[in-house]
């Protein structure tokens, strides 16, 4: 088991990079899509919220099998993957327009980022992922590995919360009253919630074929949970 515990983690396997393929597709679309903002059972929410609460259930799921130093991995690889298409947007948009094109207003509009609502984002999302990837690993340990919803959506309910406080907190503030500002925030972090929970029977399916896939079914006795260390 631990040669082949050794040889695992040396290499990538074909599953491992398609599931870090959606984690960040699910990411990156949910921040561009936000800025559309959509009625949900009469409550008014970002669009992002139908697609970014798959990126936690991606990241439970790589959690639960792959354990949290491959996590940590993916969540900066995350990161850096939004922060370039952060990058290249803004420069697209403040390079000189042709002459026979008449959409700069509409691409500064849908894709224009303050850095309010940037630093609001990547603050939130780090330390969101980081505490949901570090709860579910810890109550993997705490549960000896039964009942994998219990963790999936505790996870999602301190990490969901987090994010969602956070973002809404440091994008908003003295800017929205804060009643509405709780509103949202309750609003926001319950969808995400009930989203995880709806689709728990789907991440059993996932998680059961990885580790039969995988062989594998790590748990982080051993494992340094500090974010930035990035060896395993």
């Amino acid at each position: 088991m631990d040669n082949k515990k050794r040889t695992w983690n040396h290499h990538y396997s074909i599953w491992f990079v398609i599931i870090v393929s959606i984690f960040i597709t699910c990411l990156i679309t949910s921040n561009i899509i936000s800025v559309k903002l959509i009625h949900v059972f009469g409550i008014i929410l970002p669009a992002g919220v139908i697609i970014f609460p798959v990126s936690y259930i991606i990241g439970d799921v790589l959690t639960e099998v792959y354990g949290y130093s491959r996590s940590r991995r993916v969540i900066w690889l995350g990161f850096l993957c939004n922060l370039i298409l952060t990058i290249f947007i803004w420069f697209a948009g403040i390079i000189k327009p042709a002459q026979i094109w008449d959409g700069q207003m509409a691409y500064e509009k849908i894709l224009g980022f303050t850095p309010r609502l940037l630093v609001a984002s990547f603050i939130a999302y780090l330390a969101g992922e980081f505490t949901n990837a570090y709860v579910l690993a810890k109550m993997k340990i705490l549960t000896k590995g039964r009942w994998l919803w219990t963790r999936t959506i505790g996870s999602t309910l301190v990490g969901q919360g987090i994010d969602s406080l956070l973002f809404i907190s440091i994008a908003f503030m003295g800017s929205v009253p804060f009643l509405n500002l709780l509103t949202i925030v309750i609003s926001q972090w319950l969808f995400k919630t009930a989203y995880e929970i709806v689709v728990t029977p789907f991440t059993y399916v996932a998680v059961n074929f990885l580790k039969q896939k995988e062989g594998i079914d790590i748990f982080d006795y051993n494992t340094s949970f500090n974010p930035l260390k990035f060896s395993e």
